[in-house]
Order: structure tokens, then sequence, then C-alpha cells
């Protein structure tokens, strides 16, 4: 009968340990923006070089348009 009391307290322990290090995990890293809740729409644009639709945001501007990267702007644009 003690030994069943040791494994209760053990057990009972151990629960609260594991219930605070969930609690404190979910406090520093408060879970992301609902899954559904979605930003605004952005403009796409079109690489010429390779036809590659991206954000206007993440584009490279050049004189001829908007290119995927700095690589294509100047294969385009000598």
């Amino acid at each position: 009968m003690k030994y069943l009391l040791v494994v209760a307290v053990v057990w009972i322990a151990f629960h609260l340990w594991r219930n605070n290090r969930i609690a404190e995990q979910r406090k520093a890293n408060p879970p992301d923006a609902p899954k559904n809740a979605l930003g605004k729409p952005q403009d796409m644009v079109r690489c010429p070089v390779c036809d590659l639709h991206l954000p206007r945001s993440d584009a490279v501007t050049g004189h001829r348009g908007a290119y995927c990267g700095d690589a294509h702007r100047k294969q385009a644009e000598p």
C-alpha cells in the first residue's frame, strides 16, 4: 500500500510539472493569427525573363518592368 501511495504522489507531481511547462511555453510562444484570417490581396507581376508571377513587393524593379531577381534584371537590361 505504501508503494501505491508513492507512485500516486510521483504521478501527480509529474502531471503538475508537465502542465506548468506547457502553460509556460504557450505564454512564451503565443499562437499565430487564425488560419482563416487572410491578409490583403497583393498586386502580382510577371517576370518577363522566366514568366514567374510574384507579388509586386517582392519584385526587383528595372527600367523595363519588374523582375523576379537581380540576375534576370541584369539579363534583360544590359
